[in-house]
């Protein structure tokens, strides 16, 4: 497959709303397995997260057109990571998600109508088998979390496996569509729901060097007590929000496939001082 074209070529897909989920599956095609996280994930207590990186039309207030943006969940103070702005997933059930995985067979579920199906189930059923447990588990959380319609969504296609730094975890994103659903009603574990513009994403000028200062113990494992991530600041009605880390990461592995875009070197970025909280591992806020 050909390498996605930065610039005029992007900037055209997006003003072009009806073709962009078609544009958004071509890129992300693969007719050959892309990469799962390993096997041994699956075995491992907490070793494998399952997530969805939501796309779709959104409108941002009344008074915008819909654009195409990226729709994320900032981690409520009750769980591991608050406040960060994450995909909705999870790990897998075995038992449970392998009964939903089986109606992912069906005619008319997003994986059945994915553009590579057929070629999946005729030369990589194998492959197929995993994936069908791994979409059914994302739209399990999905529909978990914030209570997302898993028929509808579009799915589009996979990115590779994302290891987290802070904790022994892989992150396996899956990418889909959005359509139909305007409203998104969070459970506990989401603060809300965010969305952030595909456009302001590929603005350079919104990206900035976020430095965490490290509490106690774990100060002295790192030079100077600090660590520096780079990072995409937004604002949002209820005040600026950063994304950084693992789904930082997920965000531009997408832009990068589908858009051309690559983000700005880290020691070109404003630097923004952050203290990590001492209960940002436990969700004890």
């Amino acid at each position: 497959m050909p390498s996605p074209e930065p610039g005029t070529h992007a900037a055209r897909q997006l003003r072009s709303p009806s073709d962009f989920p078609d544009h958004l599956a071509w890129r992300l095609a693969a007719t050959d397995n892309p990469g799962f996280a390993p096997d041994a994930a699956l075995g491992q207590k907490d070793g494998l997260s399952v997530v969805l990186l939501l796309v779709g039309d959104e409108r941002l207030s009344r008074a915008h057109d819909a654009v195409p943006c990226l729709i994320l969940n900032k981690r409520s103070q009750k769980v591991r990571q608050p406040g960060d702005i994450c995909c909705p997933g999870g790990g897998v059930e075995p038992v449970l998600d392998r009964v939903l995985a089986r109606l992912l067979r069906l005619p008319g579920s997003p994986l059945r109508r994915w553009r590579c199906y057929p070629h999946w189930r005729r030369a990589h059923p194998r492959d197929l088998r995993r994936l069908e447990l791994l979409l059914a588990t994302a739209l399990r959380e999905g529909l978990e979390e914030m209570r997302l319609n898993p028929m509808a969504v579009r799915f589009l296609g996979s990115l590779p496996p994302e290891p987290l730094v802070m904790f022994r975890r892989v992150i396996q994103p899956l990418v889909v569509w959005v359509h139909g659903q305007r409203r998104f009603y969070p459970n506990w574990e989401v603060e809300r729901v965010v969305k952030i513009p595909l456009k302001a994403l590929m603005d350079p000028t919104r990206y900035i060097c976020y430095r965490w200062t490290l509490p106690g113990s774990s100060a002295g494992r790192v030079d100077g007590g600090r660590l520096d991530f780079p990072a995409f600041r937004f604002a949002t009605p209820h005040g600026n929000e950063i994304l950084w880390g693992a789904t930082y990461r997920i965000a531009m592995a997408f832009l990068k496939r589908v858009m051309g875009f690559t983000a700005p070197a880290l020691d070109a970025l404003e630097v923004i001082e952050h203290a990590l909280p001492p209960q940002y591992m436990t969700g004890d806020g």
